[in-house]
């Protein structure tokens, strides 16, 4: 019986409710957590958080496919890209172990990850409150299920860019594939773009995980207290986004990973709580400058004229 560490089960509980809560991917918040507070090995940290996704997932999984906001075509094409990807990915990382400074190069792209992923949730914000005028950045939460035509290139060339940076970092399977989503198919709703991307993201992660079991450093100990923590705390998490938003929750999320991978890139302490503090003091108000004055181009607009539809509604 491995030796359950309490602080890692609450690290478990917390990512695992934001993942279910966001459909963000849990790499981008657990491995950096274990990587600058608990001083993992920055492979190991990659590989074990891999495998906790694995089984964390389908708790969050099965409630929105139990409430239908899962786009299973979407699901299918999304997989045959990054399953394959998601293995290469876990494959191109072994090889830099011949490599001196290896951690450094996993920690730069981990990094670069981080960050794309913060630019990334910024612009679903902004995508989400032009479409529903909504402060939080989302429109409610409907179970339905939209009618899309499905572009099986672009969303097969999706999943393999969410999948091999998987298996490079462990992460980017909901944060970036989910933020892809919204641009590819604006129709879908924030539950259902959540239902689909951890649904899709279960074969992804069992790609992943056995490319790191094969080849990475699995810590059985480590994976096990996350785990613990982290299947109730992604059932909770889906069960609360799946009847309602959680715009405001991505955006302090987008500024952790935006500090994150500043540090993990080689910034300064000192300029990465500037960039932080700015984007505390500063990002509110720059929101609600935008929010106002879009306001004031919809208030001239005539009525069922939207900025997405340019006033043709068969859209």
């Amino acid at each position: 019986m491995p030796d359950i560490s309490p602080a890692f089960v609450l690290a478990g509980l917390a990512v695992g409710f934001v993942v279910g809560l966001t459909g963000m991917g849990g790499g981008a918040l657990m491995t950096p957590a274990l990587v600058f507070f608990f001083s993992v090995n920055p492979l190991t940290a990659i590989s074990s958080d891999v495998v906790t996704s694995l089984f964390m997932k389908p708790a969050g999984a099965i409630v929105h496919i139990m409430r239908k906001t899962a786009h299973l075509p979407l699901v299918f094409w999304l997989c045959v890209g990054s399953v394959p990807a998601a293995f290469l990915g876990a494959v191109f990382v072994d090889q830099l172990r011949i490599h001196d400074g290896f951690e450094q190069i996993l920690l730069t792209i981990l990094g670069v990850a981080l960050l794309i992923t913060a630019a990334g949730l910024i612009m679903r914000a902004w995508s989400m409150m032009l479409r529903y005028n909504s402060a939080a950045g989302e429109g409610p939460a409907e179970p339905e299920r939209p009618e899309v035509q499905v572009k099986r290139l672009l969303t097969v060339l999706l999943g393999a860019l969410g999948g091999l940076l998987v298996g490079l970092t462990s992460v980017g399977a909901g944060s970036l594939i989910i933020t892809l989503l919204l641009f590819l198919y604006p129709t879908l709703r924030p539950s259902q773009l959540v239902g689909t991307d951890l649904v899709q993201a279960i074969p992804l992660v069992a790609s992943a995980s056995l490319g790191h079991l094969l080849f990475g450093e699995v810590s059985f100990g480590l994976t096990a207290a996350l785990l613990i923590g982290a299947i109730p705390g992604a059932f909770i998490g889906a069960q609360v986004s799946s009847r309602a938003p959680g715009g405001l929750i991505r955006r302090a999320l987008a500024i952790l990973l935006m500090a994150s991978g500043l540090k993990l890139v080689g910034a300064s302490t000192e300029w990465v709580l500037i960039s932080s503090g700015a984007a505390i003091v500063l990002g509110p108000a720059i929101w609600a400058v935008l929010r106002r004055r879009y306001r004031g181009v919809r208030a001239q607009q005539p009525a069922g004229q939207t900025l997405e539809s340019g006033g043709d509604k068969s859209q």
